[in-house]
């Protein structure tokens, strides 16, 4: 048995129509697309967990500023 039922002579077959209907090269440009994809949608991922630390802080920056200001406001 295979992958939800389908067996592994029938997946062999669906995997030939498509080479036969796509040929190799423009597989091969699809799965090259297709892996720049996966790595681009990786690096802005790790962009973004490397950016969140810096823009906490600068978060905590700008409400501890804003505390102070109100602080001030309420002394007067």
């Amino acid at each position: 048995m295979g992958i939800g039922g389908i067996s592994i002579w029938q997946l062999l077959i669906i995997l030939l129509i498509i080479v036969l209907l796509f040929g190799t090269k423009k597989l091969k440009s699809l799965g090259s697309d297709l892996g720049g994809a996966l790595k681009g949608f990786k690096q802005a991922m790790k962009d973004e967990e490397n950016k969140e630390p810096e823009k906490l802080e600068a978060d905590k920056e700008a409400a501890s500023s804003v505390s102070a200001r109100s602080e001030n406001t309420q002394d007067k």
